[in-house]
């Protein structure tokens, strides 16, 4: 196994956008003094002009090389057919000795484009040569509608909960009511009032009389709160009490429940609300971040194509991960990333992985793989491809 550093030479306003010719083009139309012109910045504090020299192609195996480097930008810069013309004849002529990664990328390639016939003229040559079954058609040309359940929408509540609050309530309903589940960060929350509890609580009822699910996320601080402030013989902020026991029955604390029920009757001189089990919240304050990751709290989601035009998703992230250990970025709807986005991305991820900060991509696409190769993003994240 051997890692091959490559120091990108000047660049060339005339530098061939496809073909095979010596097999470095790519490399000098993307060479660092053509990167230290671009500001990378964003969010990120690590400039990719630093970065530049560590750009690297690691030939772990056969088909691992020029070619594979130039197909990865090639494709990140639009260029479709410009990278199947030279996958396609690398693996016409290579007389056999293209490795996995190089079929990969063109049968990937084929299933981003919708092209079924020459990924099922390909798909037998690979499972002939690789002796192992091939990865089945997927048309990956269209955004596949995601499922209701797949991706839940996280609301944060911060600060004090009022009822200066109503506008963010009436949207939480909106976006409940739609995705048919929300999850409500309770983290941040420093103070209430009793109207901000009213608020909370009425939105949590009517998402349940909807049949939306509710996740109440990190409520132990608030449920503290509540608990010091109601007083068992005063019948006063009635909506703080019943915000309590509300929050409880996510917590899933039975026994103090019916502690805090029965002071609410004596108290009010009415019947409390009955106990419901609830299914508890995805995450709580008690998880640790090894666990965390298996959730999709934990998860971000990438998707179509993250061109530096939209670079406010990778700002997203990096705030995402900010205020997590652990991070999965769901990359399965990712069709393409260009060469710019890519450097933003490494900028992110390396700040994050000197942080301590556990990041993977998962369901990586075997282009989009190529280019976080050669970027040497694999190198401070986990790329697992998809299959």
């Amino acid at each position: 196994m051997s890692s091959v550093g490559k120091k990108a030479q000047s660049a060339r306003s005339d530098a061939p956008k496809g073909g095979r010719g010596d097999g470095a083009s790519a490399a000098r139309a993307v060479n660092r003094t053509e990167l230290s012109t671009i500001d990378f910045s964003g969010d990120a504090s690590i400039a990719l002009a630093d970065c530049a020299g560590m750009v690297r192609v690691h030939e772990v195996g056969p088909g691992i090389g020029a070619t594979y480097e130039e197909a990865a930008v090639l494709y990140a810069n639009g260029d479709l057919r410009e990278a199947e013309s030279l996958l396609d004849g690398a693996l016409s002529d290579d007389g056999g000795a293209a490795g996995e990664g190089l079929w990969m990328m063109l049968l990937d390639l084929y299933r981003l484009t919708g092209q079924r016939e020459r990924f099922e003229s390909r798909v037998l040559d690979y499972a002939t040569r690789f002796e192992r079954s091939p990865p089945p058609w997927n048309d990956l040309s269209k955004k596949p509608m995601r499922a209701r359940s797949e991706v839940v929408p996280l609301i944060n509540l911060a600060g004090n909960l009022s009822s200066a609050a109503t506008e963010q309530f009436r949207q939480m309903l909106v976006i409940g009511q739609k995705s048919g589940a929300i999850r409500i960060d309770l983290k941040r929350v420093r103070s209430f009032e009793n109207e901000g509890c009213g608020l909370l609580l009425d939105a949590i009822k009517k998402l349940g009389r909807e049949r939306a699910k509710v996740s109440l996320m990190n409520a132990a601080g608030l449920v503290e709160m509540l608990a010091g402030k109601v007083r068992p013989g005063e019948a006063d902020d009635r909506e703080s009490w019943l915000l309590l026991l509300e929050l409880l029955q996510h917590t899933g604390e039975f026994e103090r429940f019916e502690d805090v029920a029965l002071d609410y009757a004596i108290t009010f001189e009415e019947s409390p609300p009955s106990w419901e089990n609830v299914e508890p919240a995805a995450v709580t304050e008690a998880t640790s971040a090894a666990e965390e990751v298996q959730h999709s709290d934990a998860t971000f989601v990438l998707e179509g194509d993250v061109t530096h035009a939209g670079a406010e998703v990778l700002r997203k992230l990096a705030a995402f991960a900010s205020e997590r250990s652990s991070v999965e970025v769901e990359c399965g709807l990712l069709r393409r990333m260009d060469f710019v986005s890519a450097g933003t991305l490494f900028n992110i991820l390396s700040t994050l992985r000197a942080q301590g900060k556990l990041v993977c991509l998962q369901n990586v696409n075997a282009m989009v793989a190529a280019l976080l190769r050669v970027m040497g993003i694999d190198q401070v994240a986990q790329v697992m491809l998809r299959g």
